[in-house]
């Protein structure tokens, strides 16, 4: 597993998220885990998911959309800083009590309850990819963790078109 982010370069832990354009503004609002729930969080629970570096944030959305999507809709890439490092809270494998959590599959309710609460106790939320499982992820509430992040960037994404080849 890629350890966590350290003190090498800036220091900075940088959060990514690819979004459809239209969802751009709004980013951080956690409205569709709210609406569906989500691997870390039960419907009715605002989370924002992220990962640590841009590559896991693109195969989070490719898995769920495929890359003709991400071929044919504009997305955005934003990134953003969690300003104190001391607020995220890492859970490693070992610190899940059911191991296929981290695999692919569909969440359980005691996943998901889970979820709710590491992030109902922790501001940000650092765990493994279940897609790229050397990678992690980050959620976090953004009504609790307000003012501890700030945006950095968004920039138009362009996939490359050879993971979208024609038939």
């Amino acid at each position: 597993m890629m350890p966590l982010p350290g003190p090498l370069g800036s220091g900075k832990i940088i959060g990514w998220r690819l979004d459809q354009r239209r969802f751009a503004e709004t980013w951080d609002s956690g409205e569709g885990a709210f609406l569906f729930g989500g691997r870390w969080n039960s419907k009715g629970h605002r989370v924002v998911y992220a990962a640590l570096d841009p590559s896991t944030a693109i195969l989070e959305v490719a898995v769920h959309k495929g890359f003709k999507a991400l071929d044919t809709v504009p997305h955005v890439l934003t990134a953003f800083e969690i300003l104190d490092p001391e607020d995220v809270k890492p859970v490693l494998p070992s610190n899940v009590a059911n191991p296929n959590w981290l695999r692919p599959s569909i969440p359980s309710a005691g996943q998901q309850q889970f979820g709710d609460a590491l992030v109902g106790d922790h501001l940000f939320v650092a765990i493994p990819s279940a897609v790229s499982t050397m990678a992690w992820n980050v959620v976090f509430n953004p009504q609790r963790a307000s003012g501890r992040y700030r945006l950095l960037h968004q920039q138009e994404f362009a996939l490359d078109p050879r993971l979208h080849p024609p038939a």
